[in-house]
């Protein structure tokens, strides 16, 4: 079975007993490792010969008529939301009228959410919209040649490094406004494949990881770029809770949430309810 995830302690975390053929009338994988905007595009794409991937739930319109969302293996949070970053003093939001943002993608929940948040609370809107590698954001927020940045993950903790401040925390407005999780990455499998049993593989691949915290430890670490193994540990921690084991209601509520928001701002296709939840 051709599977693509990212290299993210928290993907390699939860298919590691899979990968590893440690659940049993589990198929063999054939694993591509890849950044969420490259498996985005790949389901999008049409002509995918990939079987089950991870994508953004940002994503999922493009995908749902092919692809059906599982109810496991992604990733669901609190505490873990995008920022809105500027070099300036002010950090109200209408500083932002009319001026151009950085962002890492534009399939994205941090974009969506930066979207709606704008609807509501930039005066007249944000101006142009320019996309750039993640890496990149900050140096050029800093520098002045954007007026402010949409950052993720570790961002969060490394931005007053570069002499900026937040302006907003997506996250925070999401929960205090919705009283849900942000849905972050989603787990699709092609509709055409046996669905139940996709989705039992994954869940018995997170529970191995729940009951044996050590035995992903290597597979982790080799995929995690560098990364300390404190901050891979609390990568884990944060991302894979919960919902990796089953979406649940408040899970579909947040995700649907999401998507009629972002639907009625014109920014994603509406969405058929019917082709959103697959229950096994």
């Amino acid at each position: 079975m051709k599977i693509a995830f990212s290299p993210c302690p928290n993907d390699t975390f939860v298919f590691h007993a899979w990968a590893h053929g440690l659940i049993p009338n589990a198929p063999e994988l054939e694993i591509t490792y890849a950044d969420i905007d490259i498996t985005n595009r790949l389901a999008a794409s049409g002509d995918s010969p990939l079987d089950v991937l991870k994508v953004s739930y940002a994503a999922l319109p493009w995908v749902l008529e092919d692809y059906a969302l599982l109810p496991c293996g992604g990733a669901l949070g609190r505490g873990c939301g995008p920022l809105v970053l500027t070099a300036g003093t002010r950090t109200d939001a209408a500083a932002l009228s009319g001026k151009r943002v950085a962002v890492p993608s534009d399939r994205s929940t941090a974009y969506l959410l930066f979207r709606l948040w704008a609807a509501k609370h930039v005066p007249g809107g944000v101006g142009d919209i320019v996309i750039m590698p993640f890496h990149e954001i900050m140096p050029a927020v800093r520098d002045g040649h954007i007026d402010a940045g949409l950052v993720i993950h570790e961002a969060r903790f490394t931005y007053p490094s570069f002499g900026l401040s937040m302006m907003t925390d997506l996250g925070s407005w999401w929960e205090s406004d919705t009283g849900l999780p942000i849905p972050l990455g989603a787990i699709i499998a092609r509709r055409s494949l046996d669905l139940p049993a996709i989705t039992k593989w994954i869940q018995a691949s997170v529970a191995y990881a729940w009951a044996n915290p050590e035995a992903p430890r290597e597979y982790v670490m080799q995929h995690a770029q560098e990364m300390d193994a404190a901050v891979a540990k609390a990568h884990i921690d944060l991302y894979v809770n919960d919902f990796t084991a089953n979406l649940g209601d408040s899970g579909y509520e947040a995700i649907t949430t999401l998507l009629n928001r972002a639907a009625q701002e014109g920014l994603v296709p509406a969405i058929d309810p019917e082709l959103l939840k697959f229950q096994p």
